[in-house]
């Protein structure tokens, strides 16, 4: 058996199922993407060129599906190249979202192909129009959206079936779309992210933070609105006023990934802290980038509070792992989160749009800890009854592969209450 997978940044939501279909006697996996990746065992990384850029000429609404083609057509070329040395998939699992899946069936028409569909356009319900509260989406937005997904239609012909990663994210997709769209989570390895008593942080002032300290944690790839980090730097004045011990940590870049800049400041972290000036104990807010994924993890076992906050959007691999980790959560009361987090259960939810909630529920965590201590026990329990990687996600994931692979209708998977 020949598999191919493509993302282009591969591994990506590829870690941890290509490794464990090149274990398999008999099986050759290749990964396909622009960017390097790590390293995995087994699998055979080849990287194509970067396409060309869209012109300036193109047409605002289509910028982003001609750098698709653009990027498919390069993708189809390393095709090709494979194909020329003798590698012909007898399966594709694809991440099409920035165009690599759209030309593939036209190099091997019999590859059967297991696209990977994150997340569905609209002009409500959803990201567009979340913020501010209220907002008319304009009808040119609305026509810019719409024409958001020709990738995504495009794509949902060309693959024999799909995978996203959430109820929620399959229900953004067309009705005459979803039945062939399984919902299956690429998993939280739960063995080796688990809270560590033993875990110390240091920050770049020689502060060193362990487990039992009044730690606040905000995690995002780029800090910016998408993942609420307005309002959280909003609600820390008061937060930092009621609480003179409290260390927050934010991790994340200043480069916005899903939405843009400030027009009138260079980052969103520098715009909120220009916002605030004065009002903030800067001794006490450390801002460390990115970090590797180690640090990540003992930065969760000494959080005393982990806010999550998004847009209706994709839901971030950093809530469950942070779960895994018997973080308490406090995150946005906004669909992704809410399939997750049940509120006084295995974590807390507020009004996204509400920094004064948010500031006195973290106080309020803050002052009594001991009250919280089987909320955080639950939130592992959770993860690991629903997302765990070796007994529940990397299963899923591999009994949906070997029904496409084999030509069968992949099982339906149960709904999780």
């Amino acid at each position: 058996m020949k598999v191919l997978f493509v993302h282009q940044n591969f591994p990506g939501q590829y870690r941890h199922v290509a490794p464990a279909l090149a274990a398999r006697p008999g099986y050759e996996v290749i990964g396909l993407g622009e960017n390097p990746g790590e390293a995995l065992p087994g699998v055979k990384h080849v990287r194509y060129k970067p396409p060309e850029v869209a012109g300036e000429a193109t047409h605002r609404y289509i910028k982003r599906f001609e750098s698709a083609v653009r990027r498919g057509q390069t993708v189809a070329r390393a095709a090709l190249a494979l194909q020329g040395q003798g590698f012909v998939p007898d399966l594709i699992c694809c991440h099409p979202g920035w165009g690599e899946g759209l030309f593939l069936r036209d190099v091997w028409p019999d590859a059967r192909t297991l696209y990977y569909f994150e997340f569905f356009y609209q002009s409500h319900g959803a990201d567009v129009g979340f913020e501010p509260p209220g907002r008319a989406v304009s009808v040119d937005e609305a026509c810019r959206v719409r024409t958001l997904n020709s990738t995504h239609l495009l794509s949902l012909q060309v693959a024999d079936w799909g995978q996203t990663p959430t109820e929620w994210q399959r229900s953004r997709f067309p009705d005459w779309a979803r039945p062939r769209i399984s919902a299956v989570h690429e998993g939280v390895d739960t063995r080796s992210i688990r809270p560590n008593p033993e875990a110390r942080v240091t920050l770049p002032n020689g502060t060193v933070l362990a487990p039992g300290d009044e730690v606040v944690t905000f995690i995002g790839r780029g800090l910016e609105p998408y993942r609420g980090f307005h309002m959280f730097m909003r609600a820390l004045p008061e937060v930092m006023r009621a609480r003179p011990q409290a260390q927050v940590v934010v991790v994340g870049g200043d480069d916005p990934h899903y939405g843009s800049k400030p027009t009138d400041s260079p980052s969103w972290r520098v715009k909120l802290l220009a916002e605030l000036e004065g009002q903030l104990d800067l001794s006490r807010l450390h801002f460390t980038g990115k970090i590797p994924h180690g640090q990540l993890q003992a930065l969760y076992s000494v959080s005393a509070a982990h806010v999550y906050l998004t847009y209706p959007f994709v839901l971030s691999w950093s809530m469950l792992e942070a779960m895994s980790s018997e973080c308490l959560i406090i995150g946005s009361a906004t669909p992704p989160v809410q399939e997750v987090i049940r509120h006084g259960d295995n974590g807390l939810l507020v009004d996204f749009f509400n920094p004064d909630e948010l500031a006195a529920t973290l106080v309020r965590v803050l002052e009594k800890p001991e009250d919280y201590k089987e909320m955080r026990r639950t939130a592992r329990r959770f993860v690991q009854a629903r997302y765990d990687l070796r007994s529940i996600c990397l299963p899923q994931h591999l009994t949906l592969i070997d029904a496409v692979a084999s030509r069968r209708l992949p099982p339906k998977l149960p709904l999780f209450p």
